[in-house]
């Protein structure tokens, strides 16, 4: 059978035409197919370093509000407030010893009312009087004592090591290796006096603490 010019014109448009179905059908398997298989990126997991366990000595990580007379303070949670072993303390704390020291550091709070207590100086000389130097010099020429305005009240520090004793009232014996930090805050109501003393690298370990506790002074 022979094929005139139009069927064989009709013959190549349909050819023509199934080829490109073919061909758009084959294109779409090959799209479906890239997608299916494009891999997925991995998701990019970011590690936050560890925190570093904070230093109780450096300073104080938090503090509680507390009231001494007309002061009001920040005390270190590390401090832990202990029965004042005198009816002269007003309050007590505990500062924990450092490896190497035999025993914590103690923080002793005075308050004896309006005009009573004796003068600033004299409590600074009578403190500086309980470290002697075991190579008998005078613990008053090594001593530091600064005074400044804090919260509006005039402060006085001392800070002084060397072999501590406690003084007439204390059974305790006299001990080597210690340290003095003190201070004699001035309030309308008469002074109040705060005195830590503990072996020297105890006390080292704790002296910014104390530093912030004295700066936290206010009426």
């Amino acid at each position: 059978m022979k094929l005139n010019e139009t069927d064989w014109i009709g013959s190549l448009r349909m050819a023509a035409s199934g080829g490109l179905v073919v061909l758009a059908s084959l294109f779409c398997v090959a799209c479906s197919a890239q997608t299916e298989t494009a891999p997925t990126a991995p998701t990019a997991t970011v590690q936050q370093p560890p925190a570093s366990p904070s230093s109780a000595g450096a300073s104080s990580s938090s503090a509680s509000d507390r009231s001494f007379g007309p002061i009001k303070a920040k005390v270190p949670s590390e401090w832990a407030e202990r029965t004042p072993s005198s009816s002269m303390r007003k309050a007590q704390y505990s500062l924990p010893k450092v490896a190497g020291d035999g025993e914590d550091a103690e923080l002793a709070v005075f308050y004896f009312g309006p005009g009573q207590g004796g003068s600033v100086e004299a409590n600074i000389e009578r403190w500086i009087g309980q470290i002697s130097q075991p190579d008998g010099s005078s613990s008053k020429d090594k001593a530091k004592t600064t005074k400044k305005d804090v919260g509006g009240m005039p402060v006085t520090l001392v800070d002084v090591n060397g072999t501590y004793s406690a003084g007439m009232m204390s059974s305790a014996p006299p001990r080597q290796g210690y340290r003095m930090l003190a201070a004699v805050a001035e309030t309308a109501e008469g002074p109040w006096f705060f005195k830590l003393t503990g072996p020297e690298k105890t006390v080292a370990n704790w002296s910014k603490s104390f530093d912030q506790f004295i700066g936290s002074f206010r009426q």
